[in-house]
């Protein structure tokens, strides 16, 4: 039997979790969950051979620990980065810490300096708490470009942040005047 490529499949169950279910034949409830037999039917049908134990090693492998299962794991979903319309995730809003920082590429700095960062198709804006990860994701799109946001300030002026289960801090919108570069 082939192996399971864990990087090509666990991209194609992070289509079919955030933004495509019908990609693998399932449909995602209110929370985002979908149906792990399913989910694995599907996928299946894309990577044959394809198992609950590679789903599993997927989910505890991932580095950026994306999926959650729930705890009989009959369901599992993306903790957050949908574009699926109508998921709530339940996030309970959180105090910021003073800063928070967005990666992005160069490419796109000028239209983020003038217009603030736009959660586009995404239900969130996705912020990180450190440099180094908001580079990792910058440079997922060309040469990185990292913006300072002054989450703090947002906060006290009543924005709304959200931190998902793996450390993604997420809001609406950030507009210009609370950015800053280094």
């Amino acid at each position: 039997m082939k192996k399971i490529d864990d990087v090509k499949t666990g991209r194609f169950i992070s289509l079919v979790l955030r933004h495509d279910p019908s990609a693998a034949g399932i449909k995602l409830d209110r929370n985002g969950y979908g149906d792990v037999a399913g989910l694995i039917r599907g996928v299946s049908k894309k990577y044959p051979g394809f198992s609950m134990e590679d789903l599993e090693r997927i989910v505890e492998n991932n580095n950026k620990q994306r999926y959650a299962f729930n705890e009989d794991k009959t369901k599992i979903r993306a903790r957050q980065g949908h574009s699926t319309p109508g998921i709530d995730l339940g996030l309970t809003a959180s105090i910021p810490p003073e800063l928070l920082y967005h990666g992005t590429s160069e490419a796109s700095a000028a239209a983020i300096k003038n217009e603030g960062i736009k959660k586009m198709s995404r239900h969130m804006v996705h912020l990180s708490a450190d440099i180094q990860t908001a580079e990792k994701v910058g440079a997922r799109h060309g040469k990185p470009y990292i913006f300072t946001i002054r989450s703090g300030e947002m906060h006290r002026d009543g924005f709304e942040f959200f931190l998902s289960e793996n450390g993604v801090w997420l809001t609406e919108f950030v507009p210009p005047e609370y950015l800053f570069e280094e």
